[in-house]
């Protein structure tokens, strides 16, 4: 049986709880050797990306995107959007529903985010369509934005209309999937929207998706660290006031944010042979040459 619940975690983001739902889910990431990426929703292909041989440290992964991503939210309407709605939980219920969405039994994170590192919405968006390269290094990142459809001008009319709203502060965030094999972010929906915020000279506002930690894992991590951190404050001198101060407090900090820690999406087998998936690599290069 199908079972989403969410979880009673006061000041931090919305997260579900979903069981019931083993997987493969409608939209997932599906691995052949070689460093063969395939990206699907449902049987339809979307995304093709092979890495290439380089040092692990210092990765390109290049992509080919495929037309026909369907998003798993419904159409926004500006209504709605001028309304006083929690979009993370409105998101949240409509990724609950959809037969076309990533989720499958384990913790997931709805986090809003109104800020990005720079160059994230800018050099590091794959503007380009279909293909795109993404660098993936070890202690920096990737860190960027990949959009599943062909970005719409500035001066479409959707584009348009959504400017209004960003100028008026009542756009709908943009659904954001972070997929640590990327490093970086999937539009799930809100294309038109990004356009428009980023037309407007600012980044998007976002609610990003992310799997995180089971309760499990993230409370022997707890654990683990009270012991750490009461060993340390044992050790600590009398009179040490301002040292104890700053150790509860990096403490708590660190605690607080244990339950929301990312974690790794699962990559799910490619059903067949690497021949099979340069088959359908060729048929994709065929049916979308390059623009």
């Amino acid at each position: 049986m199908n079972r989403v619940t969410r979880e009673p975690l006061p000041g931090g983001p919305l997260v579900l709880a979903v069981s019931g739902r083993p997987g493969p889910p409608p939209l997932r990431f599906e691995t052949a050797d070689g460093g063969r990426r395939l990206l699907r929703q449902g049987e339809r292909p979307l995304m093709l990306g092979r890495l290439s041989d380089e040092d692990h440290c210092c990765r390109e992964l290049r992509l080919r995107r495929l037309d026909g991503y369907r998003s798993p939210l419904p159409p926004v309407r500006s209504a709605a959007m001028r309304g006083p709605g929690n979009w993370p939980h409105q998101y949240a219920r409509w990724l609950e529903e959809t037969a076309r969405g990533p989720l499958y039994d384990g913790r997931w994170s709805l986090t809003v985010r109104g800020s990005f590192a720079s160059g994230i919405w800018t050099e590091d968006l794959v503007t380009e369509w279909p293909d795109g390269r993404l660098e993936l290094l070890c202690g920096g990142g990737w860190h960027g934005v990949v959009p599943l459809r062909r970005l719409s001008p500035p001066e479409a009319p959707r584009v348009k209309a959504y400017r209004k709203h960003a100028r008026e502060g009542t756009l709908a965030p943009v659904l954001l999937w972070w997929v640590p094999a990327l490093d970086g972010w999937l539009i799930l929906d809100g294309h038109d929207r990004a356009v428009a915020a980023l037309a407007e000279g600012a980044p998007p506002p976002c609610v990003v998706l992310a799997r995180v930690r089971e309760e499990a894992e993230w409370r022997r991590t707890a654990d683990d660290m009270t012991a750490s951190h009461e060993e340390r404050l044992a050790r600590l001198p009398p009179g040490r006031a301002r040292q104890r101060a700053a150790l509860e407090a990096g403490y708590a900090d660190a605690m607080s944010w244990l339950p929301y820690e990312e974690t790794h999406t699962d990559l799910w087998p490619f059903p067949g042979t690497p021949a099979t998936w340069e088959d359908l690599a060729a048929r994709a290069m065929f049916e979308c040459p390059r623009d």
